[in-house]
């Protein structure tokens, strides 16, 4: 395996600034701006993972005053809908108060504190508190207090009894909250994101899918495992041979940063390797040999997945990477639950990418392929303007984090992650994944998909309509666990992350510690 020039920041091979130069059509600007973070270390103490103590910290210092993406505007698309907005143990509630107005408001009622609401809902006229009835207009003001004449004090007149409100901003379709209501504008905190996303904004998309899946890590764990590409070598081997994960160009801007992932480019680990004989009858889901050790890993009619290593030892293992019997002793697990896991539906007939077929043309050719592809597909959506959109738009992973917590990924992806804690346990967490498609060039719009909860145990692929990214994601959370357990071991007091490769995580914990040194 061939990795690094000694002596430099980065990984052998083109850096991204060079691929762009092959592009076959307009690169804009914004994809070649350099704005690399200040060189570390960035040392982050462990029990920022596990303690009790850190996530009341975060409460107070972060999710009580920071901006944060709530919901979006088409989960709420008529007057009188609401959505509840969960962080931690602080539950909000937002809601469509007029055709083009929303308010946010601390869910719970000012009686006896009861939560206004407990779910979403839709029509509301009034939000009225179940257990004794006080209700609340959709604008806030105190409606009507059953036997009001009981309540003959200062601390019950009506100008005291409105909900109290959290700040509200929009961006793209997007809903933000801030309990803060001193904070900055919205505008402010975001700075020039928008920049990123003229191509096909977000107010140009709906919501196409929802999940939400509870994890057995902190927020900050999983968060980190979607911020950049150096865990692609050891979690996702399958897809080396078409993304240039070490070629990854990291950038920071503000309250945000951005990764771009060069697609449809062997990764620079490649380089050097041996050439390993033509496999036959390989399928994505089914047999496929791993790109480094040169192992053949086979799902097999017996429920386990054969691996038969490039000297001739053979064994049978789980989809979890144990072994059975055979003269093998180790195995890749997570090629194991590639090939062995829970499938998709139809995963046999799945087609081969490029890389995996044994017919791959010169990089820059490919890119252009998958550009033309691309331009086809958009052209209904955004016309002859295609025509100006670099391969790179179509191709390449671009992801952003606006801190602390919303992923949106750039160009024409139509991936958005969210990660939150769940509940007060900092051992556990949500992760969402959004798709945002390109309305339809029609009058009537679709309706936002609804959010599909996934159970901690539950697997990904029962989220099919997220496609090869269900599987993707199953080979993410396999090692979160067993980081939340190892950060909780380790005799380091502290994890640490590469000056560039991991520059969107140290980005992350420096704007975190800004905000926890905050009087």
């Amino acid at each position: 395996m061939t990795e690094t020039l000694n002596g430099t920041h980065r990984s052998r091979g083109a850096t991204y600034q060079e691929i762009l130069d092959h592009d076959s059509h307009p690169v804009r600007p914004i994809l070649r701006v350099d704005s690399p973070m200040e060189p570390g270390p960035t040392l982050v103490p462990v029990e920022r993972y596990f303690s009790q103590e850190f996530h009341d910290l975060e409460v107070e210092k972060v999710w009580k005053r920071v901006w944060q993406m709530a919901c979006h505007e088409d989960d709420i698309p008529d007057v009188g809908d609401y959505l509840v907005y969960d962080i931690a143990h602080l539950s909000f509630i937002v809601l469509r108060n007029g055709p083009d107005s929303f308010k946010a408001f601390h869910n719970a009622c000012l009686h006896r504190g009861k939560l206004l609401r407990e779910e979403n809902g839709k029509w509301a006229r009034e939000l009225r508190c179940s257990f004794h009835g006080w209700s609340w207009n959709l604008d806030g003001s105190l409606k009507e207090i059953p036997c009001k004449w009981d309540f003959q004090y200062p601390q019950a007149d009506d100008a005291c009894l409105s909900l109290p409100e959290v700040k509200v901003g929009r961006w793209g379709g997007f809903i933000f909250i801030n309990p803060d209501t001193e904070a900055e504008p919205l505008e402010d905190f975001i700075g020039d994101l928008s920049d990123h996303f003229t191509l096909l904004p977000y107010e140009k998309r709906y919501k196409s899918a929802h999940v939400a899946k509870i994890l057995r890590c902190n927020w900050k764990v999983a968060q980190e495992a979607f911020s950049e590409a150096y865990h692609v070598i050891a979690t996702h081997p399958q897809i080396l041979g078409g993304i240039g994960d070490s070629n990854t160009k990291y950038d920071v801007f503000g309250n945000y940063s951005r990764a771009i992932s060069p697609q449809g480019f062997a990764s620079p680990h490649l380089q050097g390797m041996p050439e390993f004989p033509s496999l036959e009858g390989v399928g994505l889901y089914t047999k496929l040999r791993h790109p480094l050790s040169g192992a053949i890993y086979e799902r097999h009619e017996d429920g386990y997945v054969h691996v038969t290593a490039v000297d001739g030892r053979s064994g049978r293992f789980t989809d979890g990477g144990h072994r059975v019997d055979g003269t093998l002793g180790q195995v890749d697990p997570n090629m194991c639950d590639w090939i062995g896991g829970k499938q998709l539906p139809d995963y046999e007939n799945a087609p081969l990418p490029p890389w995996l077929n044994g017919d791959v043309p010169e990089y820059s050719v490919l890119r252009k392929m998958v550009g033309d592809l691309g331009r086809q597909r958009l052209r209904p959506f955004i016309g002859d303007d295609v025509e100006q959109v670099s391969d790179a738009e179509f191709t390449d992973s671009i992801y952003l984090t606006l801190f602390p917590n919303m992923h949106p990924w750039g160009s024409f992806n139509q991936i958005v992650y969210r990660f939150r804690p769940y509940g007060d346990d900092p051992n556990m967490c949500i992760h969402e994944c959004m798709f945002f498609s390109p309305r339809p060039p029609t009058e009537e719009q679709p309706a936002a998909a609804p959010i599909h909860w996934l159970g901690v145990d539950d697997d990904w692929t029962d989220a099919p309509e997220l496609g090869m990214l269900a599987k993707v994601f199953n080979q993410d959370v396999h090692n979160m666990p067993f980081v939340q357990a190892g950060l909780k071991t380790m005799k380091q007091p502290y994890v640490m992350f590469g000056e560039y490769g991991e520059s969107k995580i140290r980005h992350f914990h420096k704007l975190l510690q800004q905000w926890i040194d905050k009087p």
